[in-house]
Protein backbone atom coordinates (compact mmCIF):
# COMPACT_ATOMS: atom_id res chain seq x y z
CA UNK A 1 0.00 0.00 0.00
CA UNK A 2 1.17 3.59 -0.94
CA UNK A 3 1.24 5.88 2.42
CA UNK A 4 -1.11 9.18 1.93
CA UNK A 5 0.67 12.15 3.00
CA UNK A 6 -1.42 14.63 5.85
CA UNK A 7 -1.75 17.27 2.23
CA UNK A 8 -3.53 14.11 0.04
CA UNK A 9 -5.64 12.91 3.14
CA UNK A 10 -6.60 16.46 3.77
CA UNK A 11 -7.25 17.64 -0.26
CA UNK A 12 -9.53 14.43 -0.47
CA UNK A 13 -11.65 15.20 2.69
CA UNK A 14 -12.13 18.98 0.99
CA UNK A 15 -13.99 17.31 -1.92
CA UNK A 16 -17.81 17.68 -2.19
CA UNK A 17 -17.33 13.87 -4.57
CA UNK A 18 -14.59 11.89 -5.99
CA UNK A 19 -14.36 10.68 -9.70
CA UNK A 20 -14.12 6.85 -9.08
CA UNK A 21 -13.10 4.79 -12.28
CA UNK A 22 -13.93 0.94 -12.73
CA UNK A 23 -13.62 -1.11 -15.41
CA UNK A 24 -16.37 -3.40 -16.83
CA UNK A 25 -16.48 -6.57 -18.58
CA UNK A 26 -15.72 -5.07 -22.00
CA UNK A 27 -12.78 -3.92 -21.16
CA UNK A 28 -14.10 -0.13 -21.10
CA UNK A 29 -13.87 2.61 -17.93
CA UNK A 30 -17.18 3.58 -15.95
CA UNK A 31 -16.41 6.66 -13.87
CA UNK A 32 -18.93 7.70 -11.10
CA UNK A 33 -19.56 10.34 -7.93
CA UNK A 34 -18.72 8.82 -4.41
CA UNK A 35 -18.30 10.38 -1.22
CA UNK A 36 -15.38 9.70 1.01
CA UNK A 37 -16.11 8.23 3.84
CA UNK A 38 -12.87 7.64 5.63
CA UNK A 39 -9.17 8.03 4.60
CA UNK A 40 -5.89 6.36 6.74
CA UNK A 41 -2.31 7.28 6.29
CA UNK A 42 -1.62 3.81 5.28
CA UNK A 43 -3.73 4.20 1.92
CA UNK A 44 -7.08 2.76 2.53
CA UNK A 45 -9.86 5.04 1.73
CA UNK A 46 -13.61 3.99 2.37
CA UNK A 47 -16.42 5.12 -0.35
CA UNK A 48 -20.11 5.26 -0.06
CA UNK A 49 -21.95 3.36 -2.72
CA UNK A 50 -25.65 3.53 -2.59
CA UNK A 51 -27.10 1.81 -4.84
CA UNK A 52 -25.62 -1.45 -5.87
CA UNK A 53 -24.96 -0.52 -9.86
CA UNK A 54 -22.36 -0.73 -12.51
CA UNK A 55 -19.34 0.67 -10.12
CA UNK A 56 -20.91 -2.67 -7.63
CA UNK A 57 -21.09 -4.94 -10.60
CA UNK A 58 -17.92 -3.68 -12.05
CA UNK A 59 -15.71 -4.30 -8.67
CA UNK A 60 -17.01 -7.74 -8.27
CA UNK A 61 -15.06 -8.66 -11.67
CA UNK A 62 -12.33 -6.49 -11.84
CA UNK A 63 -11.15 -5.30 -8.22
CA UNK A 64 -8.81 -2.30 -10.09
CA UNK A 65 -9.82 0.50 -9.30
CA UNK A 66 -8.75 4.56 -9.26
CA UNK A 67 -10.47 7.74 -7.51
CA UNK A 68 -9.79 11.18 -9.07
CA UNK A 69 -10.08 14.59 -7.39
CA UNK A 70 -9.35 17.72 -8.60
CA UNK A 71 -9.72 21.39 -7.42
CA UNK A 72 -9.88 23.75 -10.21
CA UNK A 73 -9.08 26.81 -8.26
CA UNK A 74 -6.07 25.33 -6.52
CA UNK A 75 -5.03 24.24 -9.99
CA UNK A 76 -4.17 20.69 -8.09
CA UNK A 77 -5.41 17.27 -7.81
CA UNK A 78 -4.78 13.95 -7.62
CA UNK A 79 -5.16 10.18 -9.48
CA UNK A 80 -5.03 7.34 -6.72
CA UNK A 81 -4.73 3.68 -8.13
CA UNK A 82 -4.99 0.49 -6.70
CA UNK A 83 -7.22 -2.80 -5.73
CA UNK A 84 -10.90 -2.36 -4.28
CA UNK A 85 -12.91 -4.93 -2.35
CA UNK A 86 -16.68 -4.49 -1.49
CA UNK A 87 -17.22 -5.07 2.38
CA UNK A 88 -20.36 -5.60 3.98
CA UNK A 89 -21.42 -2.75 6.94
CA UNK A 90 -21.60 -5.56 9.35
CA UNK A 91 -17.76 -6.56 8.46
CA UNK A 92 -16.47 -2.67 9.42
CA UNK A 93 -15.43 -1.10 12.60
CA UNK A 94 -18.52 1.44 13.77
CA UNK A 95 -16.07 4.52 13.89
CA UNK A 96 -16.37 4.27 9.45
CA UNK A 97 -20.24 3.95 10.21
CA UNK A 98 -20.23 6.84 12.31
CA UNK A 99 -18.14 8.58 9.88
CA UNK A 100 -20.02 8.15 6.83
CA UNK A 101 -23.18 9.67 9.28
CA UNK A 102 -21.32 12.73 10.36
CA UNK A 103 -20.45 13.15 6.60
CA UNK A 104 -24.05 13.00 4.89
CA UNK A 105 -25.10 15.44 8.33
CA UNK A 106 -22.19 17.80 7.64
CA UNK A 107 -23.31 17.61 3.57
CA UNK A 108 -27.04 18.64 4.84
CA UNK A 109 -26.38 21.20 6.74
CA UNK A 110 -24.13 22.71 4.28
CA UNK A 111 -27.28 23.00 1.61
CA UNK A 112 -28.94 24.27 4.50
CA UNK A 113 -27.05 26.94 4.75
CA UNK A 114 -26.50 27.90 1.30
CA UNK A 115 -30.09 27.64 0.53
CA UNK A 116 -30.75 30.03 3.54
CA UNK A 117 -28.31 32.36 1.76
CA UNK A 118 -29.84 32.06 -1.32
CA UNK A 119 -27.10 30.34 -3.25
CA UNK A 120 -28.54 28.71 -6.47
CA UNK A 121 -28.00 25.12 -6.08
CA UNK A 122 -30.14 22.27 -5.86
CA UNK A 123 -33.27 23.24 -3.94
CA UNK A 124 -34.58 20.36 -1.71
CA UNK A 125 -32.32 17.92 0.40
CA UNK A 126 -31.44 14.87 -1.06
CA UNK A 127 -29.52 13.63 1.23
CA UNK A 128 -32.69 12.71 3.44
CA UNK A 129 -33.58 10.67 0.56
CA UNK A 130 -30.71 8.55 0.33
CA UNK A 131 -31.10 4.84 1.00
CA UNK A 132 -29.05 3.12 4.43
CA UNK A 133 -26.19 1.87 3.05
CA UNK A 134 -25.47 -1.97 2.80
CA UNK A 135 -21.98 -1.87 2.14
CA UNK A 136 -18.95 0.48 1.49
CA UNK A 137 -15.56 0.23 -1.13
CA UNK A 138 -12.88 0.09 0.26
CA UNK A 139 -9.79 1.08 -2.17
CA UNK A 140 -5.92 0.22 -0.90
CA UNK A 141 -3.97 2.58 -2.71
CA UNK A 142 -0.97 1.52 -4.65
CA UNK A 143 -0.13 4.18 -6.39
CA UNK A 144 -0.54 8.24 -6.80
CA UNK A 145 -0.52 10.64 -9.13
CA UNK A 146 0.11 14.42 -8.45
CA UNK A 147 -2.01 16.12 -11.50
CA UNK A 148 -0.59 19.24 -10.69
CA UNK A 149 0.90 20.61 -14.12
CA UNK A 150 4.59 20.77 -13.50
CA UNK A 151 5.73 24.50 -13.27
CA UNK A 152 3.29 24.83 -10.42
CA UNK A 153 4.53 22.11 -8.19
CA UNK A 154 6.33 23.42 -4.98
CA UNK A 155 10.60 22.64 -5.69
CA UNK A 156 10.79 22.59 -9.32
Amino acid sequence: MARLTAGIIQFLQNQGFVIVSTVDKEGFPHSSCKGIVEINQNGKIYLLDLYKSKTYDNLKENANMSITAVDEHQFKGYCLKGKAKIMRLDNLKPKIITAWETRIASRLTQRLLKNIREEKGYPGHPEVLLPKPEYMIVMEVKKIIDLTPPPLKPGV
